[in-house]
């Protein structure tokens, strides 16, 4: 068992500097920061982060913390490589600003200007959709819809997830209400193809990564496994923080590819609020008015108060800007955003009024780990008086875990276990499609059936009776930890009209939007 580092509220007291401290000393780190991350590495089971501050144009930290994988000895250090995930979007919306600023392209001109064959489901939003729209999830589209298009991996190209988006149904009106999609940044990804003659990949490396001197990441996600200093991925399955399959591929590159390290997003962050100067030379990336652009609030995000534990993070302002979450923080503005990919989660903050930028990387699914270190770092720099931030996300996490396990035990307990299905088993095998993820086959394979989506080579699982016409797919990748109810519907002669599916736990990741298929037979 691990000795604890020091007495929680002593980290505390020791991280935060309360309101009459000398303003001197909000201009280093805070005392004991080492100490009180280690201890969350700790307490949440993170094998390894990386950490970057910056302050005034100034690095005061990008440094690593912990091992790349569990059981082995090589260290996190400020160079190793983390999948940063949706922090991907603001380079995405940052390329678009630049071509905005050559004067190759229109925030609020119409996609199809720049993408003629590119359609949604409603023929007036095609035509009205802008390329600002396919920024701030107020397309219309439901929460992660279209994810399963990339989401495992897949062997869609971003062209044909781009074409597929005119068949997913809208699930609100157009710029009616928020909600977070993925699969338009691939959109914005082609557009800036279209207008500068470059791929997404080759335009981020070329105008943005190597300007502001990002020599250590790269446009596309690496494998852990086989790439020099790079964070093998970790998350909690069946109980247990282990090691899971890294997740690889293109498609989604401009929503969330960018391979990174604490140095280099140090680099950013300055660039960032400095508006496109990179602080060597004094040289641009781009200028002010970009700057305005991306910061710029546009889609209102639906918020309430947090939990009790976590008074200090409620607000009063939310909103999407352009790759960006536009909130308030202790009556500072703050410019923020998560990413999420298998076994990586990270944080990058920025508070731009007080040039302050914290960046946190993590190669475990801890989103409690990066925040509390993130809001410790915060407030130490606002002055704000001492607060528990380990202690109370670990309430809010043992009281989520809680939550989620009488959710799937009530949905056991509905279980009619002594129910039949209405058919043969045979009879619910067959080819099954999706208008806009195609083939989702059943087979009968031994005793049993097997469901595999055509286009998602991980999607494999045993489907187990649940109850009436309704089975569980139970993935066979277990770290997947993302089972499926699949339920039958008949037609009046007995034949099978369509299948619906839905997460059987409300702890699914929302990528697997499976409530968004609607799968017919194919006959």
């Amino acid at each position: 068992m691990a000795r604890p580092l020091v007495p929680a509220l002593a980290l505390v007291a020791a991280l935060v500097v309360a309101p009459s401290s000398a303003a001197q000393s909000r201009e280093a780190l805070p005392p004991g920061l080492d100490a009180y991350i280690r201890r969350i590495m700790e307490r949440f089971e993170v094998p390894g982060l990386s950490v970057a501050v910056v302050k005034n144009d100034r690095v005061l930290l990008a440094k690593g913390y912990g091992v790349r994988a569990l059981g082995q000895p090589a260290p996190v250090d400020g160079k190793t490589l983390f999948g940063i995930a949706s922090n991907t979007k603001v380079f995405t919306a940052t390329a678009l600003g630049i071509l905005v600023e050559e004067g190759k392209l229109d925030w609020d001109a119409p996609v199809v200007r720049y993408l003629p064959s590119f359609a949604m489901y409603d023929p007036w939003v095609t035509r009205n959709i802008t390329v600002r729209d396919l920024l701030v999830h107020r397309s219309g589209l439901g929460l992660g819809a279209g994810d399963l298009m990339f989401w495992p991996p897949t062997d869609f190209t971003r062209k044909e997830l781009v074409e597929r988006l005119r068949y997913i149904p809208p699930a609100t009106s157009f710029r009616s209400a928020y909600a977070y999609d993925n699969v338009l940044y691939p959109v914005a990804g082609e557009v800036i193809e279209a207008v500068s003659g470059m791929t997404w990949e080759d335009f981020v490396r070329a105008r943005i990564l190597r300007p502001v001197g990002m020599a250590g990441s790269d446009v596309r996600l690496g494998d852990p496994r086989k790439v020099p200093n790079a964070a093998m991925t970790h998350a909690r399955v069946d109980g247990v923080v282990r090691g899971v399959e890294p997740y690889l591929g293109d498609v989604v590159n401009p929503a969330g590819g960018i391979f990174s390290n604490a140095e280099d997003m140090a680099r950013w962050v300055m660039v960032q609020m400095d508006s496109g100067r990179v602080a060597a030379g004094g040289a641009r990336v781009f200028g002010p008015a970009v700057t305005r652009e991306l910061w710029a609030p546009v889609s209102p995000m639906p918020f309430g108060d947090p939990p009790p534990e976590l008074a200090p993070l409620r607000r009063f302002v939310n909103f999407y800007a352009l790759g960006l979450n536009v909130r308030d923080y202790r009556g500072e503005r703050v410019l923020t955003h998560t990413g999420g990919l298998p076994g990586h989660v990270s944080r990058v903050t920025m508070v731009p009024d007080r040039k302050l930028g914290v960046v946190v990387l993590t190669n475990q699914e801890s989103g409690e780990a990066f925040e509390a270190i993130t809001w410790g770092i915060l407030d130490h720099f606002l002055g704000a008086e001492p607060f528990d931030w380990l202690e109370a996300f670990s309430a809010v996490k043992a009281r989520g875990d809680s939550e989620i396990a009488a959710a799937e035990a009530a949905t056991t307990g509905e279980r009619d276990a002594a129910s039949t299905p209405s058919l043969p088993m045979d009879r619910y095998a067959g080819t099954y499609r999706d208008a806009w993820y195609g083939d989702v086959t059943i087979a009968r394979e031994g005793d049993g059936l097997v469901i595999r989506f055509s286009r998602s080579p991980q999607l494999v699982g045993d489907l187990v009776h649940w109850q009436y016409d309704t089975f569980v797919a139970r993935w066979r990748l277990r770290e997947l930890r993302a089972d499926a109810f699949v339920t039958f519907s008949l037609n009046p002669d007995g034949s099978i009209e369509r299948a619906l599916m839905k997460p059987v736990s409300p702890a699914t990741d929302f990528s697997y939007d499976f409530q968004d298929l609607l799968l017919r037979p194919v006959r």
